[in-house]
């Protein structure tokens, strides 16, 4: 199967901020505050108010950025033209999969059984994002490694400073972080929050599992 890859700068990092629930004028001012600490990959998602015009906002200024919450094929259409470089959902639906794989794009399918994780990676995911992890813990993360190795695995939900490391650590490609990092009304609790989110993720550098 010709699998579609994540970018590189999603391995590099080990990091994707999600963005939920913002307008675009407050996505473009949380952005300039991540990207300053040094966070260059996100993902906005799909129910976000304005979304089409965040992600192409965000795609203009060079940054990586992906679809979150993409429910459908009509979804993963509207999101790739607005530039989305990767699609994520927090669930498997097949045939996105297959619309991804068909047109070039990175897919990132949610899931959280076994069963999940390799219908999706069957199908053809780019990796698979396991959600919410803060259900299982990284000890799901590390549970799942035995059966399917090295399977590109990101948590997301719960994610923060204090378990980053802990996530990546159990195996993690890279880990999904979200409200915690980016829903904060003040800057400056997202400023901190980021340079300790980009310190946790450095101290697990890909490769050490």
């Amino acid at each position: 199967m010709n699998r579609v890859s994540l970018p590189s700068a999603v391995v590099e990092a080990r990091l994707i901020a999600v963005l939920r629930g913002l307008d675009p004028g407050r996505v473009g001012e949380v952005t300039r505050v991540l990207r300053s600490a040094g966070i260059g990959v996100f993902e906005i998602t799909m129910d976000s108010p304005g979304a089409m015009t965040s992600i192409r906002e965000s795609v203009a200024e060079g940054v990586v950025t992906g679809a979150g919450t993409v429910m459908s094929v009509a979804d993963a259409g509207a999101a790739v033209d607005a530039g989305a470089r990767f699609l994520v959902s927090p669930h498997t639906d097949l045939g996105v999969i297959r619309w991804a794989l068909g047109n070039g794009i990175p897919m990132v399918p949610g899931a959280f059984t076994a069963t999940e994780v390799s219908t999706a990676w069957n199908a053809g995911a780019g990796a698979i994002k396991i959600f919410p992890a803060s259900v299982g813990g990284p000890g799901l993360l590390k549970a799942l490694r035995g059966p399917f190795g090295d399977l590109p695995l990101i948590p997301t939900g719960g994610i923060t400073a204090d378990n980053a490391a802990s996530f990546l650590a159990a195996g993690a490609l890279a880990v999904g972080v979200g409200g915690w990092l980016t829903n904060h009304d003040d800057l400056g609790v997202v400023a901190e929050r980021a340079a300790a989110i980009v310190d946790a993720c450095r101290s697990w550098p890909r490769g050490i599992v």
